[in-house]
């Protein structure tokens, strides 16, 4: 038995009698005779349990507790009081205190207090050992989660990772696109060589082909220097294609060219330069829809989806959100604390939201909460569409008139107020807006142009 008990009592007789007790069970036992000494003593070690008196000179033993539960909440506290201070006891078990016992007491009373004290603390140490190899076991390359769909995607991330199959990923926006394709590189064979991620719904047009290929000086206006694309950063590695049905058709066609060729040329240069580049793609769209809307070839669908991971909405596996709360927690908290990091009122809230913005929405719930407080995430302190149970949607009923209706037009009309609320709440910063609403600056004015609205670029 390794347990150290500390015992804090002015009384030279009362720290003898306690210490030879509690020897005598197996424990290691050091007393200290105020409770500054405890203090010091507290400061360079680690006790399992500490047994202080309440009424000491100088520093009390409530004050002394208050002090251990801040710095050390792990640690274990029993309080003796004398047999008419109540309200002193009482206070103490507020503070965290395991309990109390009241002089005189019994050898057996104090024995048995001690075990029950210590059993409690081992259990908590229990608890938070499994809690963290729960979470250890339950993060996958960073992604978090428990629930059997989380694992088939681990399981398919690992199957896939090895081979050099071109993968999309698919999934709402906020789940974790970017996550997975970084998971996908960190077990490939590709490994040590460059992972490289871009958006291509937040690159200019114009831009795009110089983005990806780089440029020879003198290639347009504003090319001082020679510079190398992302498939050049990416050589021997990974470039990861985000939102890939954002791209426009003529760099589709030179996508599928580099695809199918394995080279490309810089734009104004002549040069023809190899590519050994792993291509992953992710986007929230419905592709399948815009190829057949002639919005995107066919052809580089078929190159770009040969495996297909479909990340599933938060609302879909519910039974994670507590691996995540914990997760995020540790990543924004400052607090030390081995306890609960959030009330249950506060996570059964969470867990029945719908989470319309997914993962992404819920890591920015916590960090706003512990903004707030940074001890423990409550249900005071989330949003209030969050506490209310609701979300944003478009009607609470769906009803069709006898005569029918034109669902198009409908659905146009919608779309074209929504556009407008979000330029009205941004004052007419369109990318602000394109953010409100969940989508690529370009996306947000190909919907202006397509009502007859103003799109000259900001």
């Amino acid at each position: 038995m390794n347990i150290k008990i500390l015992i804090v009592d002015d009384e030279l007789s009362m720290r003898e009698f306690l210490s030879i007790l509690l020897e005598r069970e197996g424990y290691q036992v050091t007393a200290a005779g105020s409770a500054e000494e405890a203090l010091a003593l507290l400061d360079g070690n680690l006790f399992d349990l500490v047994i202080s008196d309440v009424q000491m000179p100088g520093l009390g033993g409530i004050e002394l507790l208050a002090r251990i539960k801040a710095t050390s909440p792990e640690t274990g506290v029993l309080m003796i009081t004398a047999f008419s201070a109540a309200e002193q006891a009482v206070e103490a078990m507020k503070l965290g205190a395991y309990d109390y016992i009241a002089k005189p007491f019994k050898i057996e009373e104090i024995k048995q207090l001690v075990r029950n004290a210590l059993e409690k603390q081992g259990l908590k140490r229990e608890n938070t050992l499994l809690k963290q190899h729960v979470l250890e076991k339950d993060n996958f390359c960073g992604i978090i989660g428990a629930s059997p769909k989380m694992r088939e995607i681990f399981a398919l991330i690992q199957k896939v990772a090895p081979s050099s199959s071109s993968v999309m990923v698919l999934g709402e926006s906020g789940t974790g696109k970017e996550l997975v394709a970084r998971a996908i590189h960190a077990n490939s064979l590709r490994k040590d060589k460059p992972f490289v991620a871009v958006n291509c719904g937040a690159i200019p047009e114009s831009l795009i082909e110089s983005e990806l290929f780089g440029h020879k000086k003198g290639a347009f206006t504003g090319a001082v220097s020679d510079r190398p694309g992302l498939f050049e950063q990416a050589e021997g590695g990974t470039l990861f294609l985000d939102e890939i049905g954002e791209l426009p058709l003529l760099m589709q066609t030179k996508l599928l060219r580099v695809l199918q060729e394995k080279e490309f040329r810089r734009v104004g240069d002549s040069v023809v330069r190899k590519s050994d580049v792993r291509i992953l793609t992710a986007t929230n769209r419905d592709l399948d829809g815009k190829v057949k809307d002639g919005g995107f070839r066919e052809d580089l669908f078929y190159r770009i989806n040969v495996v297909q991971i479909i990340l599933p909405p938060l609302r879909e596996r519910i039974e994670d959100i507590p691996h995540l709360v914990v997760s995020f927690y540790r990543k924004f908290s400052t607090a030390a604390h081995s306890g609960e990091v959030i009330t249950p009122v506060a996570l059964k809230t969470l867990m029945n939201y719908s989470f319309p913005g997914n993962v992404r929405e819920l890591e920015n719930i916590v960090e706003r909460s512990l903004i707030m407080d940074q001890t423990m995430i409550s249900e005071k302190n989330l949003p209030k569409q969050v506490a209310s149970g609701s979300s944003p949607c478009l009607c609470t009923e769906v009803e069709i008139p006898e005569e029918g209706l034109s669902l198009e037009l409908l659905l146009d009309d919608l779309e074209k107020r929504y556009l407008l609320k979000a330029l009205e709440r941004t004052n007419g910063a369109k990318k602000k807006a394109a953010g409100l609403l969940g989508m690529s600056f370009r996306s947000f004015r190909y919907r202006l142009a397509k009502f007859g609205l103003d799109t000259d670029e900001e």
